[in-house]
């Protein structure tokens, strides 16, 4: 494999060159070999792809302006759209996973991902997966099991209504402020509703959900499921690290819904995967 990786590395794939040129014998003043290394983190097939025949950046970077220039019509040509992001796809995974962005200048550059449509194609494109049908397929199969494990779970921990009061204090604090603060926020779902709704943990019928990704409103939608999905895909489309705290949430979408990378779970994961299985 050694020898294999350094013939496709002279032969410029990018993934084999994005980690070239790092500490060596021949060059001991280099970056650690073992620093900021550049590689697929949750099994995408297509992480560093070659530009396509006949192209380079420079004819790329004129096909992203036009991009930018039609996500400012108020008529938007959505075929035309998908047509371009498919074409500068490794313009952007190039940007992306080399020179990590904030999520703020990503948007910037890239418009078109704050369509649910586009965070789609660019999901599928990293992981040749149709991420809304096979995550709410999938899901459909397990609700029943997951709703039988959780209310089991809950009757053995007796703390279901501690659980209720701790989520209504922190929505009762969040309505005092007349504009939520996002300082500092990884990734949330900022739920907008309406005046005269009563106090609620969950509210089915919300004005929109915000996907919040690096304290930037990155996309609103109209359901909490479809806002967490994109919320989800624009993790792999922006090359982002799960957040701490919700790794394991991520991992069993991951994992387990969408089955990238499924061999390999943490303990817990592998518990609830056999639960799962269990029937």
């Amino acid at each position: 494999m050694g020898n294999y990786r350094s013939k496709m590395r002279r032969a410029g794939c990018p993934e084999m060159t994005v980690n070239a040129g790092k500490r060596s014998r021949m060059n001991p003043d280099n970056e650690s070999s073992h620093s900021n290394i550049k590689r697929p983190k949750r099994a995408e097939v297509n992480f560093l792809p070659n530009f396509p025949q006949g192209e380079n950046p420079s004819t790329l970077e004129q096909l992203r302006q036009k991009v930018v220039d039609e996500m400012k019509k108020a008529e938007k040509n959505l075929p035309l759209i998908k047509k371009m992001m498919q074409t500068t796809f490794a313009l952007r995974r190039q940007t992306i996973v080399k020179t990590c962005p904030p999520v703020k200048e990503l948007m910037e550059l890239w418009p078109a991902l704050k369509m649910e449509s586009e965070v789609y194609a660019e999901f599928q494109r990293i992981t040749t997966q149709n991420l809304p049908n096979t995550f709410y397929s999938v899901l459909d199969r397990h609700l029943p099991r997951l709703m039988t494990l959780f209310r089991q779970k809950a009757g053995r921990t007796g703390k279901t209504s501690d659980a209720l009061t701790e989520i209504l204090k922190i929505h009762d604090e969040q309505d005092t402020s007349d504009e939520p603060e996002l300082l500092d926020v990884s990734v949330a779902l900022l739920t907008v509703v309406k005046d005269n709704d009563s106090p609620s943990p969950v509210h089915f019928q919300p004005v929109k959900i915000s996907v919040v990704i690096e304290s930037e409103i990155v996309g609103n939608l109209p359901r909490f499921a479809d806002a967490f999905l994109v919320m989800f895909g624009l993790i792999y489309a922006l090359h982002l690290s799960y957040p701490r705290g919700l790794t394991n949430t991520f991992e069993f979408i991951q994992k387990i819904l969408l089955g990238l990378d499924d061999g390999k779970l943490s303990p817990k994961l592998q518990s609830l995967k056999n639960d799962l299985m269990r029937m």
